[in-house]
């Protein structure tokens, strides 16, 4: 018997539409109820992406909450009456609204999936909570700026409900078996963390803090990103940091931010991390190797492309039931991303010169053209 119901906000791509359809353009200026919608395949079981080895996860949240037999996927809210129709016919669920609103104070889910639009995406987080939500998953951006980013988090956390924001890679369960080396010594004292983007709504490196980002310097950014360029593969622009950087915790952990690294890298004093194209490598400083590293095979599980909505469900599941402290994803971490990116953007527009956190202007944030 089903232990929580379920409910999804928005059914877009990752709302629904990416196991019952192939892509089309989708453009961030088009508003919701106005974007197209593809042919639709509600009997379809073929999931949008290739699936290598034996995951085979699907990749939206309706598809991943409908999956799971401790969860009743029992309503979905959004203004396009085809995606509504769409979703009653594949799941046998009635319940459908074309207000979010009506929906939450309605249906009153324990579970809610939220993948609209970002600019309504805190206001929605935060109304889930106060319609008795007890997990939230989010779509990526988690939001456009710190307000927004800081009234979820306080929010949820107020109400002792998991927010994980982002069916990213650091979703996947490898990633926390790369946390667990690192606390248990693998590769010794913790020297620095490299990645090659603060990239705060697709993070990797703000998993592996443990202290609070202390203060910033950055080089190089770039001026926003448009449709088309070639700095960046898809249907809009960002205004994204595209410099180099280094960030310093309050307990002096520092995090480099370079050109070229690989998407995390631990550096200890015994050993290292890395997460390269999609695979976890570990190196380590053994008695008989002296001061030579070698690599080491990779405890399992190793990560495996692509995630999809599963594993932040999971990490939300398993917050709720006791075994995981916090969501891998969480909107706390992209939130500390997201002042680290900001803030590293500052830096490089007053050239270089060193921006304290935390940042006394929470109107600040970025745009995003990608996704929704």
């Amino acid at each position: 018997m089903a232990k929580y119901r379920a409910g999804v906000i928005g059914l877009g791509w990752m709302g629904m539409l990416y196991d019952l359809a192939e892509r089309i353009p989708d453009l961030f200026e088009i508003d919701d109820v106005d974007r197209p919608t593809p042919e639709l395949d509600v009997h379809r079981r073929f999931f949008h992406h290739d699936h290598p080895g034996t995951e085979g996860n699907p990749t939206s949240y309706a598809e991943a909450l409908h999956s799971r037999p401790e969860v009743e996927l029992a309503a979905a809210a959004d203004r396009d009456p085809k995606r509504l129709a769409a979703f009653t016919e594949r799941y046998g669920i009635e319940a459908t609204y074309e207000d979010a609103e009506a929906m939450l104070r309605a249906e009153r889910p324990d579970i809610v999936a939220i993948a609209t639009n970002t600019k309504g995406r805190a206001d929605l987080t935060c109304l889930a909570v106060h319609c008795g939500a007890r997990g939230i998953v989010t779509d990526k951006p988690m939001c456009h700026t710190l307000e927004e980013a800081d009234r979820m988090v306080s929010t949820c956390a107020d109400a002792g409900v998991p927010l994980n924001c982002g069916a990213i890679s650091t979703t996947h369960p490898s990633f926390g078996k790369a946390r667990e080396l690192v606390q248990s010594g693998a590769i010794g004292e913790i020297r620095s963390i490299e990645a090659d983007s603060p990239f705060a709504q697709h993070q990797n490196w703000s998993f592996f803090l443990d202290s609070a980002p202390a203060w910033v310097s950055g080089i190089g950014d770039l001026p926003r990103r448009g449709a088309g360029s070639d700095e960046f593969d898809g249907p809009g622009g960002s205004d994204e940091f595209r410099g180099q950087g280094i960030m310093v915790t309050a307990d002096e952990t520092v995090v480099h931010f370079r050109a070229g690294a690989p998407g995390v890298r631990l550096e200890g004093s015994t050993g290292e991390i890395e997460f390269t194209d999609r695979r976890w490598r570990l190196r380590q400083q053994l008695e008989t190797t002296g001061n030579v590293r070698v690599e080491m095979p990779w405890p399992e599980p190793q990560f495996v492309h692509p995630y999809g909505a599963v594993y932040s469900l999971n990490d939300v599941i398993d917050c709720m039931e006791g075994r995981l402290d916090e969501p891998k994803n969480s909107g706390r971490r992209i939130a500390v991303a997201l002042e680290v990116e900001i803030a590293l953007k500052l830096s490089s527009a007053r050239g270089g010169a060193r921006v304290e956190l935390p940042l006394e202007d929470r109107s600040l944030g970025l745009n995003y053209d990608w996704f929704r």
